[in-house]
This record gives structure tokens, C-alpha cells and sequence, in this order.
């Protein structure tokens, strides 16, 4: 059950992170909603490597924004230089 709430936590934070990036990103929403599950996947196990949480525990709401923040930076980053 934990891995669908990261998922479901993901799909909010990927459309919290559209909101808070404005601009066009190469992909639309879809690709930014994706991007925001990866956010909160990584932000969890990072946070677990970190000690931040238990092993058991997934990131919360503001850690997943931030992972889908990061990662919808860094995928602008290598998105942008290959169409250039």
C-alpha cells in the first residue's frame, strides 16, 4: 500500500510542481505528472537514506513537491539542450 500512496502523493506533487514552474515543459502534463511520481519516489528513498524517514515512511506532501521540483529541473535541463 505504501508504493500507491507514493504514486498518489506523486500525482499531486507533479501537478503542484506544473504550478509552481510555469512554462513549457517538452511533454505537457502527462509528462510533468510522471515526472512528479518520480519526485516522490526519489524524495522518499532519499529521505530514508538521509534518516529523514523510517523505512516504512514515504516522503510527505512538501518533500515530494521538492523531489518533483528537482527532477522537473533537471529533466527542462537534459530536454533542453538535446532540442537545441
Amino acid at each position: 500500500m505504501g508504493i500507491i500512496w507514493t504514486i498518489i502523493i506523486g500525482l499531486l506533487a507533479g501537478i503542484v510542481a506544473k504550478l509552481l514552474m510555469p512554462g513549457r515543459d517538452p511533454g505537457g502534463f502527462i509528462i510533468t505528472t510522471i515526472l512528479g511520481i518520480i519526485g516522490a519516489v526519489v524524495a522518499t528513498y532519499l529521505g530514508q537514506a538521509l534518516g529523514w524517514y523510517r523505512a516504512d515512511e514515504g516522503a510527505g506532501f512538501i518533500g515530494a513537491v521538492v523531489g518533483a521540483i528537482i527532477v522537473l529541473v533537471i529533466y527542462r535541463l537534459v530536454v533542453g539542450r538535446r532540442a537545441a
